[in-house]
Order: C-alpha cells, then sequence, then structure tokens
C-alpha cells in the first residue's frame, strides 16, 4: 500500500480505511496484525511528513503512548512530541506537522519540548512521566531522542523514592474508582485493576529497577487485552475501553471465542493475572526502594511473630524460619487467616513456597485445618483479597478442586456484577457479619461459600450444588447431619427470597409448602435450616449488586420466617385481616363520591398506595399504568372487593367496591402528588387519558435504552397448581419495561381471569411476575390456561 505525505492527512485516513474495511473477498486482517499495520502506517506517513518539511538536525519527533509503545487501536489517539534543542523554527514545524492531521479528524494529543523542559514535566506529571519513559523516535535526529530518553530514566530511577508513594496512590484510586476488570460485567479494559494501564505500571517499576519486566502469563493477558480493545474499536467503530454486552459477542466471534461468556471468562482469568502483578509489584517496589542517609543505617526490619509458624516480614505476612507445611498439613489456611485478620498481605514468595511444598490435606480434613479455614471465612471483607491471592497461586484450587468450574465463570443474570467465583467470596464476607444471629456460624460461612458452587455445570445449579457441597463437607470434616444441613441450604438458598417475593404470604398453603420442604430436607433440623437460609438470603442478595436487598425484600423474607417459625412450634398461622378503617373510608367515599379514591401511606417503607373503586373490568390494570405513569415500581398488589358484606357499606351496593393495596417506591425522586395521581386515575376511567398512548410516550422517553444488536430474552409463562389454596399461579418471566403490569393485568382481565393478588419481583433488568387466579369449582381448564398464557406472553413481548 503507498501512502504519500502531501499537506493533507486524507491519504492516511484513506489507506487506514482500506486497513480495517479491505472489501468484499479479501484477507481482514487480524487484531495483532492490524496493530502492526497501523503503526507502520502511522510511522510511514508521519516519516515522510517530517521529511517532507525539513525536520532533520537539532529537532525529532518521537511517539509516547499507544503509538509509542505499537499498541495503536484502529481509533487511539496519537501522541507525538515535537523535541527540538530552542534553535529550531518551531511554530512552523507545529503548523505544518499538527494542522493536517486536525483537518484530516484525526486525534491528536500534543506536545512540544526541549530534553530540559521534556526532564522537568517527567518529574512533575506522572501520566508524562509514563508516556515519556516508553518514547520511539520517529523521524528528525536519533541522537536528540536517545538523549531525552536516557534523561528522562535516569531521571525517573534517581527520584522514585519522592515518586513512589503519589504513584501507588494514584493506581489503588483508579482501582477504586474504575473496579475490576476480572469481575466486572462491563469491565473497562484500559483503566480497570488488571487493564492495560496496571501492565504500564509495572513497566514503569521497571523502568525504575524496582522489579523485573512482566513475563509469561502476564504477556498472554496483555495479547488478549489488546486483542479485545483492538476489534471493540473496529466493531464500534471510535475509540472505546470498555466492553458491553452489545459488542462482545461480535469481539468473541472475530477472535473466535464461542461467545461473549467464554470471551469474558477469558479476559477475567487475563485481568487477575495482571492486577495480581500489579499489586505485588508495588509491594516489592516499595522494599525496594533505596535507602538514603540515616535510613540506610538502619537494621533489617524485625520479624515479629504472628501466629504459629507465620510471621510479619517488611510489613508481609511471611513463614517463620522453621516453618514447614509438609510437617504442618495447616499451615497454608493459618497463614491465610491471618492475613485476613491482619490486614497484612501475604508476601508473594511465601505464596509460592507454599505453592511447591504444602501437600494435599487427607481427608477428612484436620480439625486444625478447618478451624483456621472457618477463621478465615470470619473475618469478612478481608477475606476477598487473601482468597485473591491463594487463588492466583493455586492453593484455593488444591483446596476446592470444585472450584475451578466457576472460577472466571461471567454471571448469565444481569442483577449480577461479579462473577460468580467472586461473588461466592463476596457472599461469605457479607455472611460473617451476620454470624451472631445463628446457632451455626460455622455452617452458614460454608454453605455461603458453596451456595452458588453448582453453576458452571449445567442443569439445575442447586441441584448440581448439593451434590458438590455434601462432598465438601466430608472433605472438610464435617459430622454427616452436618453435612446434610450444608447441602439442604445449597439445594434451597433460593426457597424463601422466591416465596416471599412471589407468592401470597396470608395463603397457609405458601407457609406449609415451606415448612415441609425444610422438614423433608433435613428431618428435625428444620427450625435449623430455617435460621441458616435466612441469614443466607440476606448475604446472597448484598454480594449480588446494588439494590437487590431492598428494604420490601426484608420485610418479606422477615414474614415468611415468622409465619414458618410458627408453624414449626405448632402455633395457629395468623387468619387473614377483614379490611381495615381506612381501606373502609375509602369504599365509602367511592360510593358517596361515585369516583374512583386513592390514599398514599408514606408512614412505611416500601410505601403502600390504596385505591378503591367500583368494581369492574380493567380497573386493575388502569390503576397500575397510572402507577407507572408516575414512575412508581409496584412490588405487590393485594385486590378484594369490600361490600355490604364486609361491613359498613349500604346495603344497596350489590357489586360492591374493588380495592387494591399496592406496594411502590419511587424509580427517582420522591413519591408523586396522590392527588395528580387520583385525577389521572378518573380520567383514564372517563376515558379522557388514553393510558396506552401516555405510556408509550413515557417509555419512549424515559426508558433505559436496549442496547443495539442485544435481543430482550423472550419472556416465559410457568404455571403453579400446589402453591395456592383454591387457585392456580401464573408465573411471568420477562424483561422488565414501562407500564409492564398494566399491560399484563389487561390481557388477564379481557381473559376474564379472576386475580387474588399479584407479586412482583424485579431483577436488574428482568422480572418475575407472580398472578394468583382463583381456579373456581372446575378449575382453570387447559383450553382457558393456552388462552391466557397467549395473551400474557403476547403482552409481554
Amino acid at each position: 500500500m503507498t501512502v504519500v505525505s502531501s499537506g493533507s492527512a486524507e491519504d492516511l485516513v484513506r489507506a487506514k480505511a482500506v486497513l480495517l474495511d479491505p472489501g468484499v473477498g479479501k484477507r481482514r486482517l487480524g487484531p495483532e496484525a492490524l496493530r502492526t499495520a497501523l503503526v507502520d502506517l502511522h510511522d510511514f506517513w508521519l516519516a515522510s511528513r517530517c521529511a517532507a518539511i525539513g525536520l532533520n538536525e537539532k529537532a525529532s519527533l518521537v511517539a509516547v503512548g499507544a503509538l509509542g509503545r505499537r499498541e495503536l487501536a484502529p481509533y487511539s489517539d496519537l501522541d507525538l512530541v515535537l523535541l527540538h534543542d530552542g534553535r529550531q523554527d518551531v511554530d512552523r514545524l507545529v503548523d505544518q506537522l499538527w494542522y493536517p492531521l486536525w483537518d484530516a479528524g484525526i486525534g491528536l494529543d500534543h506536545s512540544v519540548r526541549t530534553p530540559g523542559q521534556a526532564v522537568q514535566v517527567a518529574a512533575t506529571d506522572l501520566r508524562a512521566a509514563f508516556g515519556l519513559l516508553e518514547l520511539r523516535h520517529i523521524a528528525g535526529d536519533p541522537a536528540l531522542s536517545d538523549k531525552v530518553s536516557t534523561a528522562v530514566r535516569q531521571a525517573w530511577r534517581a527520584g522514585i523514592r519522592n515518586r513512589f508513594d503519589e504513584l501507588a496512590d494514584a493506581a489503588h484510586a483508579r482501582w477504586t474508582k474504575v473496579g475490576d476488570v476480572a469481575h466486572r460485567v462491563e469491565p473497562d479494559l484500559k483503566n480497570g485493576h488488571g487493564g492495560l494501564r496496571d501492565i504500564q505500571l509495572i513497566d514503569a517499576l521497571a523502568a525504575a529497577q524496582l522489579v523485573d519486566r512482566p513475563a509469561g502469563d502476564v504477556l498472554e493477558a496483555r495479547r488478549l487485552l489488546l486483542d479485545v480493545r483492538t476489534e471493540l474499536h473496529r466493531i464500534s467503530g471510535r475509540a472505546r475501553d470498555v466492553l458491553r454486552a452489545q459488542e462482545a459477542d461480535e469481539v468473541a466471534t472475530t477472535l473466535e471465542i464461542a461467545d461473549r461468556f467464554e470471551l469474558a471468562r477469558a479476559l477475567s482469568g487475563a485481568a487477575r493475572s495482571v492486577a495480581f502483578a500489579a499489586e505485588v509489584g508495588l509491594r516489592q517496589a516499595r522494599g525496594a526502594l533505596p535507602r538514603r542517609g540515616l535510613a540506610a543505617l538502619r537494621r533489617a526490619p524485625v520479624r515479629r511473630p504472628l501466629d504459629t509458624g507465620v510471621v510479619e516480614h517488611a510489613g508481609e505476612v511471611t513463614l517463620a524460619r522453621d516453618a514447614a507445611a509438609a510437617r504442618d498439613p495447616a499451615l497454608v489456611l493459618r497463614v491465610a487467616a491471618t492475613a485476613a485478620r491482619t490486614g497484612l498481605p501475604v508476601a508473594a514468595g511465601t505464596l509460592h513456597r507454599l505453592a511447591d511444598t504444602a501437600p494435599e490435606l487427607r481427608e477428612p480434613w484436620p480439625r486444625a485445618a478447618l478451624g483456621e479455614l472457618l477463621s478465615l471465612l470470619g473475618t469478612g471483607r478481608p477475606l476477598v483479597d487473601v482468597v485473591e491471592s491463594l487463588d492466583r497461586t493455586g492453593l484455593w484450587g488444591r483446596l476446592f478442586p470444585e472450584w475451578g468450574a466457576v472460577r472466571d465463570l461471567p454471571p448469565r443474570d444481569r442483577a449480577h456484577v461479579w462473577t460468580v467465583d467472586r461473588h461466592l467470596v463476596e457472599v461469605t464476607a457479607q455472611a460473617a457479619r451476620l454470624t451472631t444471629r445463628v446457632a451455626r456460624p460455622d455452617l452458614l460461612l460454608v454453605g455461603s461459600l458453596l451456595h452458588d458452587i453448582g453453576k458452571g455445570r449445567g442443569g439445575d445449579h442447586s441441584v448440581v450444588g448439593e451434590s458438590l457441597a455434601v462432598q465438601v463437607g466430608r472433605r472438610l470434616g464435617f459430622s454427616e447431619p452436618d453435612v446434610d444441613v450444608l447441602g439442604a441450604m445449597v439445594r434451597h438458598h433460593l426457597l424463601l427470597p422466591h416465596t416471599a417475593t412471589r407468592r401470597d404470604l396470608d395463603d397457609p398453603a405458601t407457609v406449609t409448602r415451606v415448612v415441609e420442604t425444610l422438614e423433608t430436607a433435613v428431618p428435625g433440623a428444620g427450625s435449623l435450616l430455617l435460621e441458616l437460609l435466612e441469614a443466607l438470603a440476606e448475604a446472597d442478595s448484598l454480594g449480588t449488586g446494588p439494590g437487590v436487598w431492598s428494604p420490601w425484600k426484608r420485610v418479606l423474607i422477615g414474614d415468611l420466617v415468622r409465619r414458618c417459625r410458627a408453624l414449626l412450634a405448632g402455633e395457629p398461622l395468623p387468619a387473614p385481616s377483614a379490611p381495615s378503617a381506612p381501606e373502609l373510608d375509602l369504599a365509602r367515599a367511592v360510593v358517596d363520591d361515585g369516583r374512583p379514591q386513592l390514599r398514599v401511606d408514606d408512614t412505611v417503607d416500601p410505601a403502600t398506595v390504596l385505591v378503591a373503586m367500583a368494581d369492574r373490568v380493567g380497573s386493575l390494570a388502569a390503576t397500575a399504568g397510572v402507577l407507572a405513569l408516575h414512575s412508581l415500581e409496584v412490588h405487590a398488589a393485594e385486590l378484594y372487593a369490600v361490600s355490604a358484606h364486609s361491613g359498613g357499606l349500604p346495603a344497596s351496593v350489590p357489586d360492591g367496591v374493588a380495592m387494591f393495596a399496592f406496594t411502590v417506591s419511587p424509580r427517582f425522586g420522591g413519591l408523586p402528588d396522590p392527588a395528580l395521581m387520583r385525577s389521572d386515575l378518573v380520567r383514564t376511567i372517563d376515558g379522557s387519558l388514553v393510558l396506552a398512548d401516555a405510556l408509550a410516550r413515557k417509555e419512549r422517553d424515559y426508558a433505559p435504552m436496549a442496547p443495539s444488536g442485544e435481543p430482550a430474552a423472550p419472556p416465559r409463562v410457568l404455571w403453579f397448581d400446589d402453591e395456592a389454596t383454591g387457585a392456580v399461579v401464573l408465573e411471568l418471566r420477562a424483561t422488565d419495561r414501562i407500564g409492564l403490569l398494566h399491560r399484563v393485568a389487561a390481557a388477564l382481565e379481557d381473559c376474564s381471569a379472576d386475580l387474588r393478588w399479584a407479586r412482583v419481583a424485579t431483577l436488574g433488568a428482568s422480572v418475575v411476575d407472580s398472578f394468583c387466579i382463583d381456579a373456581g369449582d372446575a378449575g382453570v381448564l387447559p383450553a382457558q390456561r393456552r388462552r391466557i398464557e397467549q395473551a400474557v406472553l403476547a403482552a409481554a413481548r
């Protein structure tokens, strides 16, 4: 390919376009070959341009950043520095170099420096220092480029002792702000913890002669991160560092990876290698910093005993001189527990020494090993980093071989923000705060660690996980009754949250089914299992993602647990309550006024909206639509009629009044004005407000934009015949959207389905809506089920 450098950079743009899209029938370059071609193309154009404008002695053009590292992605900016000795016509050179690139729309980050200025800016600006450490000569005077490169590197090595804290603090601040590449559903490949900037960090530490250059798995990780970023640029047509779901499948295809989930798993493993190397590199670099003055005369750091065979040395947990893993089977776990308890990192050399010398623990584990494991799991947040360090050196997988199937496994549910293995550790850390609420904290901690261990193997992960938990429990040395409880915890870890958020807790059949499940799972230990599952449900929600453990969910699960405890103790369940005084007052107002009435109770969290209106077809759909119009998220709806038989209404009202009690929370902001909601409800009933049009406008203006190329999961309907007395439960699983409950309620009412209650559980972008349909004497016949199901699915699409 020929690129002629004239006064314009349009030829450069055209040549780049051909590289990105060679045309029909021509071979498309792979990501590494594309980066090489882009670097060569830009190098050639810039060198030709420099020659054309007379850039030769006493001035040079150098590349830093991606071009300097030869890592140029399709839409990376060009980072260029014009070096000069102060005797050149710099303004002319700048105009003839920069303006053609700007005019062609090429992203450019530029500067003009003398050697002294280059060294000075590297001494005061970390980002500039990182770039200048990687500078690469493009054109002009190579001796000037070498001079600046040598001076910058010497100044970097000489000043690293005074700049190290700034460098480490900047890295930690970036990690906190951006998060982990390894565990994020949509990772930042460049800036995230374990991303490309961390490899540059290691390179900078190596340039200061504090650590070795990256090698082995870090270089492999760098290649994958660069390949993914290159394809992300090519596919999106712009500079992108965050890999979103809508591009991930196409990126995976171009890299010959099965799908975006396999790509996420590969990225997670690569990023964890980089993150571990960066963390260890910072610690090693701190210990290798040159000492000056009196500090150079100080004695070596003292080894402070921490536990049997474990000492602190230079701020890290390491082995005592006489410690031997072969003679001490609990040593690995004692080192880990000590690190978590003290907040000190485990020295990299200690981890590698243990990986080389620690034997497999015999089965069942010695009691001391189980004790150290429980000590580690009970430390809470510090557990996360310790498990990560054990896992990166193969020690965690040796303790738990079952971990391999969930390691780096991406979640399928959008509510999850972590990979499955990280989620298990996060949940265990949350469970550590709840150990005083249960009689068996050891079972809570181990059960939390294993509750999703069955994922990644096909089939129902709860069923698969139960057998794995039994296997692990026996290996750890738990008694058979305790092993049964562990297995039941994993098998039924979703029982309480699913039941509480999707079923009617006032129905005795709901509570009876839960209690029978617990007693059947572990005969005689139903109360213990209930207590453990309650704590696990909270920890699991907190370890899933923000907003999953809501006040509403906490109240529902607490109510279900209280009812189950009463039934286990042989106490009667509370009878369904009669209409309350406020409800009767609202019903009377409907009779007196003839129009719908509405009242908001914001003294409880979440709030309750009471609605009363004449009992008629379409009343539920109308009310649900008005709530959606006012940005209220409905969690539950109780439906019943109040008539003269309820007391307090005139006998001349034979059809009674429809009453709805909605549990709601605002999607954003505060609760809307009840008067405005009632006004819209009145307008909906009299036909002056067309809800379908109003909701369509709201969805168009306010609904989250669906990712391009990411189709919504198809809705699904399930039927349950034994979970409500005299009724069936229809469960709709669908993608959430504004007004969904309104549309589904309208479909059910059009099918003459007699609803008792509705429950709405929102899980990220998905919902599980449950509707209890009165079965009547004949039940809900198959033909009627098919008609209802088709109508509900059509409404949900």
